[in-house]
């Protein structure tokens, strides 16, 4: 009887270490479509962080609703502003900066609005209206139909000529 019930404890002991090991997942199948990027909260797209105009782009085409034509412009002015910004995608975000220098501004997608830091930010004129707990940042929280072009491109010029931040 002895064996019986621990051949039994054994297979119990065995299923609740089975349940509790993690499964690989398994990859879904591609329907010849590029698979959307995962939205986080507030609606943030999930992009592998990487270099480059492309992930950025990635970015941008799965920010949701009305954001996502708001980060095309704040991508163009941003552009059309500094000739050769750098671009990347660091924690789910969009950073631009100069190549060797440091990023100087990054956006970021919530419920219902886009948030643009400058990262030096405090040494720009008029200073941005988001204050932060870093002495140095500042934010502009940006809601639909809301962005004024012009002060969004005098503020980028002038943070691209600061030291920009390391990350």
């Amino acid at each position: 009887m002895a064996d019986h019930r621990s051949e039994k404890s054994a297979k119990a002991a065995a299923e609740r270490v089975a349940a509790t090991k993690p499964r690989k997942a398994t990859p879904k199948p591609q329907s010849g479509k590029e698979a959307k990027p995962a939205l986080l909260a507030g609606g943030n797209p999930q992009i592998a962080k990487a270099e480059g105009d492309a992930p950025v782009q990635a970015y941008i085409a799965a920010m949701p609703g009305w954001k996502s034509d708001v980060g095309r412009r704040l991508d163009a002015i941003i552009a059309r502003t500094v000739p050769g910004v750098h671009k990347a995608v660091k924690w789910n975000s969009p950073f631009y900066g100069i190549e060797g220098q440091g990023w100087f501004l990054s956006f970021h997608v919530f419920t219902r609005y886009v948030k643009v830091t400058f990262f030096r930010g405090t040494s720009l004129r008029p200073v941005p209206p988001g204050e932060s707990k870093h002495k140095d940042v500042r934010y502009l929280d940006i809601y639909e139909d809301q962005l004024d072009e012009a002060q969004f491109a005098a503020w980028v010029k002038q943070a691209s000529q600061l030291p920009g931040e390391r990350m």
